[in-house]
């Protein structure tokens, strides 16, 4: 198959596209290196440099099936361009969404489970909750083959480590380089169903290449959640020497997180594992 990925060159796509060439997939990225970067490129993907919006001009009957993965993907700077955030999260699933339709190829959206929270709490989980929309409307409306996959907090090789984009293993991981404070937003007791890269992967491959449908979304959740302490102290087993920097609640810090269905396990046979502990041990 010829697949295209949007948002090739980041956390997840680098994943996804390593193991979609092991199945002997052409694959073509699309990503405007916002939050990826061309250290990620994979030998044997064609990189594309290009805006989502610019995916308007491309020809895609000789594509099969797109994962719609660019985004901006991360809670705090939404707030502080919630423009921004909307023209990307928003106007560019509409985008992905309508090019589908009119070439008539196979959509997998990344999806976040900020959208079973307060979808309003933030301009991220608002915007993200209203791309799933996009593509239940053109689903329905236009009858475009349109799958829905919801992200949890993701984590695993490749993740961003630096800047705005980090998430919070992310950011303990540059921590613990340089010999920083770990720094644990609020009180620590919200909870996160930390999922590992490779079976969010291997949800994406399950559910690009079947023929099962959802009328919903599929859920990418490893189905066990941990505390922010709680995974202090595993970062404490393996690294000793750290101490904690409790800093102030932010908005936007929903306290639980954790998978809401089975159905990709049962119906895909899907089989994520626990492997947040494991992970922090080979850092």
């Amino acid at each position: 198959m010829k697949i295209l990925v949007t948002g090739g060159a980041g956390f997840i796509g680098t994943n996804l596209i390593k193991r979609l060439l092991q199945e002997g997939h052409e694959v073509v990225s699309l990503d405007d290196y916002e939050t990826g970067t061309e250290d990620n490129h994979v030998d044997g993907a064609n990189y594309v440099l290009g805006d989502i919006e610019s995916l308007m001009y491309w020809k895609g009957e000789d594509f099969d099936l797109v994962y719609h993965l660019a985004a901006l993907s991360r809670i705090q700077p939404s707030f502080e361009d919630p423009t921004e955030c909307f023209r990307v999260n928003a106007q560019g699933s509409q985008v992905v969404a309508d090019w589908a339709r009119l070439n008539d190829v196979k959509v997998v959206y990344a999806g976040s489970s900020s959208r079973w929270h307060d979808p309003f709490q933030s301009p991220y989980a608002a915007f993200k909750h209203m791309g799933e929309e996009v593509f239940k409307l053109y689903r329905q409306t236009y009858g475009i083959d349109a799958e829905i996959c919801r992200f949890y907090n993701v984590y695993g090789p490749d993740e961003i480590i630096e800047g705005d984009w980090a998430a919070v293993i992310g950011i303990w991981r540059r921590q613990v380089r340089d010999n920083e404070k770990i720094t644990i937003i609020g009180d620590g007791e919200q909870r996160r169903d930390f999922t590992h890269v490779v079976d969010i992967v291997d949800g994406l491959y399950k559910v690009g290449m079947g023929d099962k449908k959802h009328e919903d979304a599929w859920e990418l959740g490893c189905g066990v959640n941990y505390s922010i302490n709680e995974m202090f102290g595993m970062f404490k087993e393996k690294f000793p020497q750290i101490e904690s920097l409790y800093l102030p609640d932010q908005a936007g810090n929903y306290r639980k997180t954790l998978r809401e269905n089975n159905d990709l396990l049962d119906r895909l046979d899907w089989k994520p594992q626990d492997r947040l502990r494991d992970y922090i041990q080979s850092l």
